[in-house]
Order: structure tokens, then C-alpha cells, then sequence
């Protein structure tokens, strides 16, 4: 659609991802008129390339598992093989529905108009697409970001992949090679370890998930040598050279690792070149968007959302983010948002999902003697025992104060989360959260348990 002659938009958004979409139908419900603006499909990475599709594979990974597993549990069955092509297919089709009812929710918005195309920022209230001016009384920019590589790392989509390429394999690699032991890696090296192959991380960090906890991340290796995945820390990339049939690297100290595809999983850079932004005075920073704590970027009326602003590069940080600003432009002085209170999961096998700062940071800002830790361990929680899952709920404290951290590591951690993220950000104490019920047996009890345990009277806390 065109904007018609003459009208001016109360917002132009470039970018329909997770920031971009949430901006513009909280902005509808508040009767400001938007043109979203977007050159792929609505929705973003997260729908189409990232969060759905990765944990739509992960899911189909739990269930070759508990097939491979399943005499344990008592019941006999044969997992023949995986069928990539079927796997797909139900990935696929996660994604298309969830596309179709995004598509209809914002394109039957009387106050949406969805723009197909290109944009470039091209004054500071005007979007260009295609010859085509969009002008907004304010501009939230949501470009998203891209799946970073290494210099002198050639990705070809065949043997060197990006996660972009990975989910659309149509085969399980009989070996892989994950460079990078952040979120992206661990979740890739566990779904093609539970497909069948042979998984080696290679992280240049001393720890793999180095951004979580220190306890989690021994815990997550931990799990990893239990299930065969190989990995290397402290051993940055050196080189890839193609072999005959895949590639082989080389890590500090000359050691060289084979396999049939390299993914790479170095993180993920923002997409913020040739879209106009610094020529209108933006500032960025090895790419990202500058902003304040209210996401305006100083320049006239433009702000910036999602993976684009530094910070956390997660969805829901985007959809709060998007929210936020939609507010913010129609007068609702909404709270700033804090960055610490925004849930991390990781969706691999063990599960990993953290609220607030680690143990180390919490000491780092308010001082080692003022902190204090408890692990409750899962093995004293009976649906984790019926699960046969290991792992462990950590607490971390300011003594006499509330809870600033939460660490979760087990099978389904990720659902405990929202619980987690109500207790950090309502800055609640231990023995607030030990006055409340949680439901017997469930998972959600080893948090209550925890809690007990930190508010000085335990229950099936096993020293």
C-alpha cells in the first residue's frame, strides 16, 4: 500500500520483527496510525530464522530421545532413523501458521499499513521504499540483526553454514563442528547430537554458555560429556580448510578437528549499514544503535528497538522494547525497562534459564560479604526424579535483602522461568516466596523449595 498524498503517520517502523511488530500494534490499540515497513516476511528473524524454527527442531530432537530412551521408562520402541525431510516439515509448519495469523492480525489493523520493500531512513521523520516517501511524526527503527562470522571465515552454505543454513539441512550431518559455545551453538550441537551425530564445540571462552553462571555452565558440560558432546574451551579458531568430504579446523595450538560441516555460531551482528542512519546523525557503535534509557536515539523523533540497541538480542526483549516506545510516543510515561529483569533461556538438553545477575556480578555490585548462594539440587525434587532429569536451582541473595539472581539448569527449566522473573523483578525476600504453595509434584516446586531452603527452613533440601 501507498501512503496516500499528503498524510503523515504518527509512526513509520522499519523492521516487522519481534521490536517492530509488537511497536505497531501497541501503537494501534492506541489509535496512533503506523506504516510498517519490512523487505522479508513479517515476523523476523525470530519467527522465520531463529526462536521458532531452532526450537521446533529441538522439540522433535527431545522426542528421538525419549524414543532412543524409552526402555528405561518401560516401554519398548525402535527409533529407525531420522526423516529430515518430515522434520522440516512440521518445522515448517509451525512457522507458516504462526506467519498466517501475524499477517492477518496486522494487516486487518485499520491503523497498520504494512509496507513491502526496502526502506532507507532518508530524513529524520521519512522512511524511502522503492521511490516512495513515508513520512512519520516518529520513526522507530527494528532492522534486526544478522548471523555474524569470523574474519577469513568463508561461509558457503554447503559445508561452512550460518543457523540460517543449518535449518534448512535436509540431511542429519554425520559430523559437525560448533564454533561457538553461546545459546545458538550449545542448542545446534544438542538437536545434531540427538539426530545422530557427531557434535565438537569449539569456544574461544574458558566455559561454555560463558554468560551464565559460573555453576551452570560446569553443570551444562557436565551433561554434555554424559551425552558424548565433544567440546573445547579456551581455544579460539584459528583456520578452516575444505577436505574431500567436509572441512577441517584448526584451534589454538595447531590441534585440527574434522568433520563433514562447520556451523558458525559467533553471535549476531546488527543490520544497520547502508539503511541512512548515520547520515542522519545516529550514532553507532561497531554497528549498534546508540539510545538512551527511554530508546530514543537524540535524533529528532526517532527511537530503536531490538537486536539493533546493545544489550540482550532476545524476542521478548524486542516485543517489551517495542511496547515500550509505543507508549512512550503516545504519552504513557511508560517504566524503563531493566535490562537484568529480562528471562534467558537456553533451549538445549539440559535446559538453562536465568533471571537477574550471576553470582559474580552480584558481588561485583554489591560486595562479596554482602551475597549469598543456595543450589538446590533437582535430585531431591520428585517430578525431576520421574523425568530423570539432573540439575539444580540456584538462589543468589543480598543478605537481609531480596533475591537478585535466579539459575535454573534441568530438563524444562525454561517453563519455571516466569515464575523466576516475577520474583526478581517484584524484588521479592526469600521468606516471601517460602509462604507461597507450589503444587506437588512439579518441577515449579523445586523453586518453593529453594526458597524454603534460603528462608532458613528446608524440607526435601539434601545438604
Amino acid at each position: 500500500m501507498s501512503q496516500p498524498n499528503g498524510e503523515t503517520f504518527d509512526i513509520v517502523i522499519l523492521g516487522a520483527g519481534s521490536g517492530g511488530y509488537a511497536a505497531a500494534l501497541r501503537a494501534a490499540e492506541l489509535n496512533l496510525s503506523v506504516a510498517l515497513i519490512d523487505k522479508s516476511e513479517l515476523g523476523g528473524t525470530c519467527l522465520h530464522r531463529g526462536c521458532i524454527p531452532t526450537k521446533a527442531l529441538l522439540h522433535a530432537a527431545e522426542i528421538a530421545d525419549q524414543t532412543r530412551e524409552s526402555e528405561q521408562f518401560g516401554v519398548k520402541a525402535d527409533l529407525v532413523g531420522i526423516d529430515m525431510a518430515g522434520v522440516n516439515a512440521y518445522k515448517d509448519g509451525v512457522v507458516s501458521r504462526l506467519y498466517k495469523g501475524l499477517t492477518g492480525l496486522l494487516g486487518h489493523n485499520k491503523n497498520i499499513t504494512v509496507v513491502a520493500g526496502e526502506g532507507k531512513l532518508v530524513s529524520k521523520d521519512t522512511v524511502e521504499v522503492a521511490g516512495q516517501r513515508y513520512t512519520g511524526r516518529n520513526i522507530i527503527l527494528g532492522t534486526g540483526s544478522y548471523s555474524r562470522s569470523l574474519p577469513g571465515l568463508e561461509v558457503d552454505g554447503k559445508r561452512v553454514l550460518t543457523s540460517e543454513h543449518a535449518l534448512k539441512l535436509d540431511r542429519v550431518p554425520a559430523s559437525a563442528i560448533v564454533l561457538g559455545g553461546g545459546v545458538i551453538g550449545v542448542e545446534f550441537a544438542s538437536v545434531w547430537k540427538s539426530f545422530g551425530a557427531d557434535v565438537t564445540i569449539i569456544e574461544a571462552l574458558p566455559r561454555l554458555v560463558a554468560a551464565e553462571d559460573e555453576e551452570i555452565s560446569k553443570q551444562v558440560e557436565r551433561a554434555f560429556r554424559k551425552r558424548k558432546i565433544n567440546f573445547k574451551v579456551g581455544k579460539p579458531f584459528e583456520k578452516v580448510e575444505n577436505t574431500e568430504n567436509g572441512v577441517k579446523v584448526t584451534i589454538a595450538g595447531g590441534e585440527t578437528i574434522e568433520a563433514e560441516v562447520l556451523l558458525v555460531a559467533v553471535g549476531r551482528g546488527p543490520v544497520t549499514a547502508n539503511l541512512g542512519y548515520e547520515q542522519q546523525g545516529i550514532t553507532l557503535d561497531r554497528g549498534f544503535v546508540i539510545v538512551d534509557e527511554r530508546l530514543r536515539t537524540g535524533v529528532g523523533n526517532i527511537y530503536a528497538v531490538g537486536d539493533i540497541v546493545p544489550g540482550l538480542q532476545l524476542a521478548h526483549r524486542g516485543f517489551q522494547q517495542g511496547i515500550f516506545v509505543a507508549e512512550e510516543i503516545a504519552g504513557l510515561n511508560p517504566a524503563v525497562i531493566d535490562e537484568a529483569g529480562i528471562p534467558r533461556v537456553t533451549y538445549s538438553d539440559p535446559e538453562v534459564a536465568s533471571m537477574g545477575l550471576t553470582e559474580a556480578k552480584a558481588k561485583e555490585k554489591y560486595g562479596a560479604d554482602k551475597i549469598s548462594s543456595y543450589n538446590y539440587n533437582l535430585g531431591g525434587n520428585g517430578k525431576s526424579q520421574i523425568l530423570k532429569t539432573a540439575g539444580f536451582v540456584k538462589l543468589v541473595r543480598v543478605n537481609e535483602g531480596p533475591v537478585v539472581g535466579i539459575h535454573m539448569v534441568g530438563a524444562r527449566m525454561g517453563e519455571l522461568v516466569g515464575e523466576a522473573q516475577l520474583i526478581y523483578n517484584w524484588e521479592a525476600f526469600p521468606e516471601e516466596v517460602a509462604q507461597l504453595v507450589h503444587a506437588h509434584p512439579t518441577q515449579n516446586e523445586a523453586l518453593g523449595e529453594a526458597f524454603l531452603a534460603l528462608a532458613g527452613k528446608p524440607l526435601h533440601a539434601h545438604s
